[in-house]
């Protein structure tokens, strides 16, 4: 019984000693940056390019495209046609996806 109170009182005290003056908390501002319409569309995109099904995301699909067509009409463009078409009965989505991502990719002028 007293080894269990001496480890008791060592546990204690270890704990009390760890949340001293020592152990200050250091507070940082961290800058959270909202994504991009098309960083979303390209996130979601990526992820059903790996197997991930369509789900109630979709619903967002309409605001993603309206957020991108305000820097980006092209794009948006793009984005409009593919989300529809990931929505259409027995599409295969990981490779319509990776068709969709393709197309956004950023040209290369050489």
């Amino acid at each position: 019984m007293k080894r269990f109170c001496y480890a008791a009182v060592l546990v204690f005290t270890a704990t009390l000693v760890g949340c001293g003056p020592t152990g200050r908390v250091q507070e940082q501002t961290i800058e959270v940056k909202p994504n991009s319409g098309l960083e979303q569309a390209k996130q979601l995109l990526t992820n059903y390019a790996k197997g991930q099904p369509l789900g109630s995301e979709v619903t967002s699909f309409t605001k993603i495209v309206e957020e991108v067509r305000t820097t980006d009409p092209a794009r948006a463009n793009i984005l409009e046609k593919g989300f529809a078409e990931l929505q259409k009965p027995k599409v295969n989505t990981a490779a319509k996806a990776k068709e969709i991502l393709a197309e956004l990719a950023p040209r290369q002028t050489g």
